[in-house]
């Protein structure tokens, strides 16, 4: 069975499995203080700018957790795109909170800046209205969309007219920094959203995210939100051996630029086939439209997601590429179309 499900059900890249087993046997200061977790974060904030803090946490549903609940007031709420993974892959995890979600149509997973202004608007009856404070979104989305400097720098624009923090959530964010349309880097990224997090679990580690946060309001007493919700990891130095192999020698954007070479050669097969795609390749996730004939026939060689139905006959299915992916599994999966 060949996997196209997911990116996060393959192991840790060689290079992180080493950079674990070097730190394995021996003794070090616990809860991220110890020297290669400080290494890490200095070859992040080498790319970025020593005035952001960061943070290392198991999970993604943990950052977007501690992130979100750690900013808002009880009464302050979030608007997100409908697709955003807080809204539909965390089990209500930030309504859990006591935060509103305000959620925003979109088509291709991205938050119109238009749509962002009409749901502020919408939500702005004090005192009898949940307060609208932060903005969420992810890169790459949930279709495998990537935003582009311009996009990003007019969100960034209007929450700052209009006093909303904005959050990128970067579980993909190796996936996006390495696709062909990006026109970002990390040290922009931070410049223009409040806080954000490197997504390490989809990109070569065993597990981890990188919470960063650009913003100082944000930065006072966060230490204690990650602790309060569980995400101090006492051997501290597991997380820090990951991201140090991740950011040395741009392990990072290599894993992301092969998961998204892989997912173009899939794209580029699949339409070769005469099969249409639901949306646009940018990233590593690709949604071919297909007969369900053709989906449970495929489904005896090759693990993938059930996206969404089109009709009685039709659906669209997702196929994730990964830094394991090879090109003989892509050509085994278009040969069998």
């Amino acid at each position: 069975m060949i996997n196209f499900k997911d990116d996060y059900s393959i192991g840790a890249h060689p290079k992180v499995l080493a950079a674990i087993q070097s730190v394995n046997d021996t003794t070090m200061p616990a809860y991220g203080e110890d020297p290669v977790s400080d290494r890490a974060r200095k070859l992040i904030q080498n790319q970025i700018s020593t005035d952001v803090d960061i943070y290392f946490v198991t999970g993604g549903t943990l950052a977007n957790l501690i992130m979100i609940a750690g900013a808002l007031r009880p009464h302050e709420a979030v608007i997100a795109p409908e697709f955003g993974h807080i809204n539909t892959h965390e089990t209500g995890a930030i309504e859990a909170t006591g935060h509103k979600i305000i959620q925003v149509p979109s088509q291709d997973g991205k938050l119109n800046p238009e749509a962002l202004i009409k749901a502020y608007d919408e939500n702005t009856m004090p005192p009898h209205m949940a307060k609208p404070r932060l903005v969420y979104i992810s890169n790459a989305t949930e279709t495998g969309r990537v935003y582009t400097r311009s996009e990003l720098e007019k969100l960034s624009q209007i929450c700052r007219e209009r006093d909303l923090y904005l959050m990128i959530d970067g579980a993909r964010l190796s996936a996006a920094l390495a696709s062909p349309i990006n026109d970002l880097n990390l040290s922009e990224i931070a410049k223009l959203a409040d806080m954000f997090w490197i997504g390490g679990t989809k990109a070569g580690a065993l597990f981890g995210e990188a919470i960063v946060l650009s913003n100082p309001e944000l930065k006072p007493d966060f230490d204690f939100h990650v602790k309060q919700r569980g995400a101090l990891l006492s051997k501290g130095r597991f997380l820090g051996a990951q991201f140090e192999a991740l950011f040395s020698e741009h392990l990072y954007i290599q894993n992301g630029a092969h998961a998204n070479q892989m997912a173009q050669s899939l794209s580029e097969g699949v339409t070769s086939k005469g099969f249409p795609l639901q949306d646009t390749t940018e990233s590593n996730q690709v949604f071919p439209i297909l007969s369900n004939d053709k989906i449970k026939a495929l489904e005896d060689r090759f693990s993938f997601y059930h996206w969404a139905n089109i009709d009685a006959d039709q659906s669209i299915i997702r196929l994730v590429t990964s830094f394991t992916t090879q090109i003989s599994d892509v050509d085994e999966f278009i040969d069998a179309l």
